[in-house]
This record gives C-alpha cells, sequence and structure tokens, in this order.
C-alpha cells in the first residue's frame, strides 16, 4: 500500500492576523486551512507583562506548549505550574488551563493541539468568559 507523500506547506507569522478573543496574540500558522495539515494546529502566543489567557478547555486534543522567552503560571485544573524559557508542558484532553505572563517582559510560546476536534466549534470550551465576548475563534479550518 502507498501513502501520497505530504507537501511541505510554509507559512509566516506575519501572513497570519492575531486573535484575541481569549487574551493574548494568539497566531494559528499550522492548520488544515492554512497548510491542509489533518492531524492538528498550532502556532504561537505573546502575552505581554501581565497579559493571560482566559481558562479553557480541550475535549478532544492534547495541547503541547514550549516557552521560548518570558516568565509564565499555567494553572491546570486549579494548581499552578511556573514556565520560563526552554520549558515544554503536556496540558492532558479535558484539563482546565489558564496561562499568565508572571514576568516584566513579554512572553513567546509555541503550541500545537492534537488531535482535531470533529469539528473546530467542538475543540474549545471556554470555562471563563472570554475577554472579547463577540470575537471570533481562531480560524483552524477542518471539516464543516
Amino acid at each position: 500500500m502507498t501513502t501520497a507523500a505530504a507537501t511541505p506547506a510554509k507559512v509566516n507569522l506575519a501572513e497570519v492576523a492575531p486573535n484575541r478573543k481569549r487574551g493574548g496574540d494568539i497566531r494559528i500558522t499550522l492548520s488544515p486551512r492554512t497548510t491542509g495539515c489533518t492531524s492538528g494546529f498550532g502556532g504561537t502566543l505573546r502575552l505581554e507583562a501581565g497579559e493571560y489567557v482566559t481558562e479553557h478547555l480541550h475535549p478532544y486534543s492534547e495541547e503541547f506548549l514550549h516557552v521560548v522567552t518570558g516568565t509564565l503560571e499555567i494553572t491546570l485544573d486549579g494548581a499552578p505550574v511556573a514556565l520560563g524559557p526552554g520549558d515544554s508542558l503536556l496540558v492532558p484532553i479535558n484539563m482546565r488551563h489558564r496561562l499568565v505572563n508572571t514576568g516584566p517582559e513579554p512572553a513567546q510560546v509555541v503550541f500545537h493541539l492534537s488531535p482535531l476536534a470533529p469539528r473546530p466549534e467542538l475543540g474549545h470550551v471556554d470555562t471563563e468568559a472570554p475577554l472579547d465576548g463577540d470575537g471570533a475563534n481562531p480560524d483552524v479550518g477542518g471539516a464543516p
């Protein structure tokens, strides 16, 4: 049995509009919408000092986080975990999490979620009101 080779796809951060619905500057760079990938999606998060991402969970996906710069605290089901440059963290499926920049400098995080939810609207559950209640969810694409 042969499988078709995937086509490499390059996306520059500047090509992607920021999403600020839940806080910070979230940019989905690699997703079914941007590259046609089928196993997950990922991108970057930038948080200024004191900024945070509101609490939420992913009922179908694990989330992988890697801190590039900055000092952060992530709260996992109510338990705080300190993160700094070079730290990576797995957020399991269905675990509530909230991320805040606790340092004086901007923080940069790279993230990936996998597998994809059956439909995009099922991939994210808010457990705290979004900062911009009228804002759109990040468009990752995927099954209609």
